[in-house]
């Protein structure tokens, strides 16, 4: 794939340019500011990019902003978001509209270089990637308006599981169960949150995060 990153802390940047050109991608532009990684996109025009969420100047969350407007400006190019932290206000925006070709990772992931190799081939083909620890932050709400609250236990799971962009087949593989198993459950679910009738993809992530608004 095409890949532009932005990435303020230079040794991060080069790391992740050589491991990238190792898997065969290649890079176009490694800027370190969110400004420069949309005027390389608005030049290039990537497949992917990948973005740190705080960068120069107040170092808060002019990554994720670049990220929703890049989302707007170009939609076909894909983002895959690569933070220490999970900024909930953008975060929740980036989330909650088309989430095709969109993924939110955490730094740690790095560590796990097939985990964010896995994740880059997901949302540049299209899908969806999204941190646990981000999903379960995002889902930290008052028991109170909790919309979650009628889901039994192993419907969580299979939520949470759905929520990260895992196919059914995987999170059958995760849990232990057979595929219909998570199936049955993905429609209970569908229909406790009132979107069986909703269409395509995002709705398995919908089903966590149209609340979040």
């Amino acid at each position: 794939m095409r890949v532009i990153l932005a990435e303020d802390s230079t040794l991060l940047r080069e790391g992740l340019v050589r491991l990238l050109a190792e898997e065969g991608h290649e890079v176009l532009a490694a800027v370190g500011d969110g400004t420069a990684l949309v005027e390389a996109v608005e030049a290039e025009r990537p497949d992917i990019v990948v973005v740190d969420v705080r960068m120069p100047p107040t170092h808060t969350d002019e990554g994720l902003r670049a990220a929703l407007e890049i989302r707007r400006r170009w939609p076909r190019v894909r983002v895959l978001v690569l933070s220490q932290y999970v900024e909930k206000k953008y975060a929740t925006e980036l989330m909650s509209g088309d989430v095709d070709g969109v993924g939110y990772l955490l730094k740690d992931r790095v560590a796990q270089v097939g985990d964010f190799l896995d994740a880059l081939e997901r949302v540049g083909a299209g899908g969806a990637a999204f941190d646990p620890e981000v999903v379960r932050q995002l889902l930290a709400r008052s028991p109170q308006v909790d919309p979650l609250a009628k889901l039994t236990p192993r419907e969580r799971e299979v939520l949470e599981h759905m929520a990260q962009g895992y196919t059914n087949a995987s999170v059958a593989e995760a849990l232990f169960i057979s595929q219909s198993a998570v199936e049955k459950h993905v429609n209970s679910v569908f229909d406790k949150l009132g979107l069986s009738h909703t269409t395509g993809y995002s709705r398995r992530v919908l089903a966590v995060l149209r609340f979040l608004s």
